[in-house]
């Protein structure tokens, strides 16, 4: 795996070093070696599949507050997203910083999204599939979020935004 860190402190990209042959491919997704190596400690206790029916929606910006902040291991396996990221973390020297990239299944990158960091998608094809690992159970009440059109951090959706929960509406606005 090659790890590229993000303008986000602690977020990285991460490419996939496929084996190829004749009947095609066979890559490493994930390997906490590589990742302890890459100074990443994560240890995977819950993985989700999100399936979105058509482009432009939206899902997110959410995060988990402490003690259960959450590190998550994101990747597109079908379709394509624009996934977006923004530190909420008052100490970070990233703070309210947004970074954004597209992940989706042809290059089936990845990004690791640390503790603390407002994460969320916009589908930008119909039926994507997007899978995130986390090393923390998913606990009510301890999501936070940020509204997805905030304009003080003005995520650049490229899509209309359409079809947004109505929790992810009311997320307060940062200013």
């Amino acid at each position: 795996m090659i790890f590229t860190p993000t303008p986000i402190s602690g977020a990285y990209l991460i490419d996939l070093e496929p084996r190829v042959d004749h009947r095609g491919s066979f890559a490493r997704a994930f390997c906490k070696i590589e990742f302890a190596a890459a100074g990443i400690e994560f240890d995977i206790l819950q993985c989700n599949l999100a399936h979105t029916d058509r482009a432009g929606i939206v899902r997110g910006l959410h995060f988990q507050e402490k003690p259960n902040e959450d590190n998550k291991l994101v990747r597109c396996v079908a379709g394509a997203v624009f996934d977006s990221l923004v530190d909420m973390r008052p100490d970070s020297p990233t703070y309210h910083r947004v970074f954004s990239v597209r992940l989706d299944a042809v290059t089936r990158q990845a990004l690791f999204v640390p503790g603390g960091v407002a994460h969320g998608y916009q589908a930008l094809a119909d039926h994507t599939e997007f899978l995130y690992m986390t090393d923390q159970f998913y606990t009510p009440g301890q999501e936070k979020g940020v509204r997805f059109d905030d304009p003080s951090i003005a995520v650049p959706w490229p899509l209309p935004p359409v079809d947004i929960a109505e929790r992810d509406r009311a997320w307060p606005l940062l200013a």
